[in-house]
């Protein structure tokens, strides 16, 4: 039984551990997404803002 016990507890170790490894990759991925996120949504407000502005002068 003492080996059932110590491959159960290993099993649950490296499932933990698995979590873990999974919880911080899709942490810094939510990151880094967020991060491209916002650096696209500036220049397509700004070009946005510019084309509003060159309609405004050819009328």
């Amino acid at each position: 039984m003492g080996l059932v016990r110590k491959a159960g507890d290993w099993a649950f170790k490296v499932f933990s551990a698995g979590l873990g490894v999974a919880t911080i990759f899709f942490a810094a991925n939510f990151s880094v997404n967020v991060y491209r996120g916002l650096s696209w949504h500036n220049p397509q407000t700004r070009i946005e803002k510019e084309g509003s502005k060159v309609l405004e002068q050819q009328e």
